[in-house]
């Protein structure tokens, strides 16, 4: 892999990763482009003790373009007038940028944004071995290097695909934020971890991946990784993807588990697109990255080495042409219902599995 760091017009960093270490990247960004001007303001809720981010620039954001004005597509053109886009180059590999309409940034944390592909028509399961692997390399790096911002306590690397998710931009891409807290869904598993190893002096992690690796909800499973539905699964089909070997993030993967990443995760997204049969159309999901957070956890009560990475998968499409919603119940008081047994969905995706 080749890392190199330019800035954009306005001033934003733009880090291309490429496959070939000979790969040169020389292009300047033509563009007339203002400084970015946000007003991100983190609030606390008094009641719940969580943290919304308010950030009313974002309402201006790109929605929706047409293929051909694609922000993520590479430039093309050398001379003035030519569509010049986020990307200042004519190709590339994998892309990491500074978000252009930031949910967080300053003091509030930071957003970026991560092309997985200079092919517009693909999607994340088209991508070969290697392709997998460098976005897997740029994700650890962009954990380490916003891991040392005095602003960021926490990387969180996710990628949401599909109109029906809320997606505005149909290249394929993710996103990484650094958040400035500990987010709340974190905080509640740090929480638990700290109560069970007092009550029992194990690890919850380890004794959750312990039983489900026993169940039959275990989806695919290799030297290093196992995948399965998990026991309460929240989603109609849902996917926790853990290497075996606990870890707390992205930079203490060995190099056997980096290598079998892409074979396995590939392997899944492609599953998720065949569950709801031939002919329907890609499945939207949300790949989300846990990883143990880099501020002090004392009032947690726990070392962050307790953590476990892990990815969890999951859509919001429940069966054909028909999404779950969040309403009343799930909305307002955070109970989820599951109309699909984890169990069931565990074997269909077992089902649909590559010949």
């Amino acid at each position: 892999m080749k890392k190199t760091s330019t800035r954009l017009a306005d001033g934003r960093e733009l880090i291309h990763y490429d496959l070939r270490d000979d790969t040169v990247r020389t292009a300047v960004d033509r563009r007339p482009l203002d400084p970015v001007g946000t007003g991100s303001e983190i609030r606390e809720d008094p009641l719940l003790g969580d943290f919304v981010a308010i950030a009313s620039h974002r309402q201006g954001r790109t929605y929706h373009p047409p293929a051909d004005e694609c922000p993520l597509c590479p430039s093309e053109g050398p001379s003035e007038g030519d569509r010049l886009t986020e990307i200042p180059d004519s190709s590339y590999d994998v892309v990491v940028f500074e978000n252009r309409f930031p949910s967080l940034a300053g003091d509030s944390g930071r957003c970026e944004v991560v092309c997985f592909t200079a092919d517009h028509d693909a999607s994340f399961a088209d991508l070969t071995d290697a392709q997998a692997r460098l976005v897997l390399d740029a994700w650890t790096d962009r954990t380490a290097e916003l891991s040392h911002l005095p602003s960021v306590a926490q990387v969180f690397c996710f990628e949401n695909r599909g109109a029906e998710i809320g997606v505005t931009l149909g290249h394929p891409h993710g996103q990484i934020y650094g958040y400035p807290h500990v987010t709340p869904r974190t905080a509640l598993m740090l929480r638990n971890l700290a109560a069970h190893r007092a009550a029992t002096g194990r690890n919850l992690f380890d004794d959750v991946l312990a039983r489900e690796s026993a169940s039959d909800r275990v989806v695919l499973e290799g030297e290093h990784w196992i995948a399965y539905v998990p026991y309460a699964a929240h989603w109609p089909y849902e996917v926790h993807l853990h290497p075996k070997r606990r870890v707390p993030d992205l930079l203490a993967l060995d190099e056997g588990a980096r290598t079998e990443f892409p074979q396995l995760y590939l392997e899944l997204l492609r599953r998720f697109d065949r569950i709801f049969g031939p002919g329907e159309p890609p499945t939207p999901y949300i790949a989300a990255w846990h990883q143990a957070p880099f501020t002090d956890l004392g009032e947690f009560g726990v070392n962050r080495d307790a953590f476990a990475l892990h990815l969890e998968l999951f859509t919001i499409r429940r069966t054909s042409g028909k999404l779950k919603f969040l309403a009343g119940s799930e909305s307002g008081m955070n109970v989820f219902i599951n109309d699909v047994p984890p169990e069931t969905a565990a074997e269909r995706l077992r089902e649909v599995a590559s010949k």
